[in-house]
């Protein structure tokens, strides 16, 4: 399975529990740590860990398994790793404080579209 169809299965998963603002960012030509960030907001604690099984599961049955994940229950940002792919799920408060889309600014914001 590419990046590509990796990212797009993770995205529909996350958008099928209303994630907001969902934001894929290509840092192949700036790091070698993955192809794609993956960035989604959610609501409160029962929301980002329904988009982090949502993802999760959708990647799973496609054959993909998660290599690492951080934060747990109460986390209010959680990052899965899929190799390829990187996940973070936020808070809405914590992904302003943390402005990943910032830090990574030299990397290609991708239209979730031309996936």
């Amino acid at each position: 399975m590419t990046s590509n169809e990796m990212a797009k299965l993770a995205v529909a998963a996350l958008e099928d529990r209303k994630a907001e603002d969902v934001t894929v960012i290509d840092i192949r030509e700036i790091s070698p740590i993955a192809d794609f960030f993956i960035i989604a907001s959610g609501s409160n604690q029962n929301q980002l860990q329904a988009m982090r099984d949502a993802a999760d599961e959708a990647l799973y049955k496609a054959g993909v398994k998660v290599q690492q994940v951080e934060g747990n229950q109460s986390s209010t940002w959680i990052l899965m790793d899929y190799n390829d792919i990187i996940i973070h799920i936020f808070s809405k408060e914590d992904r302003l404080f943390y402005d990943l889309e910032r830090i990574w600014r030299d990397g290609k914001k991708i239209d979730i579209s031309e996936l």
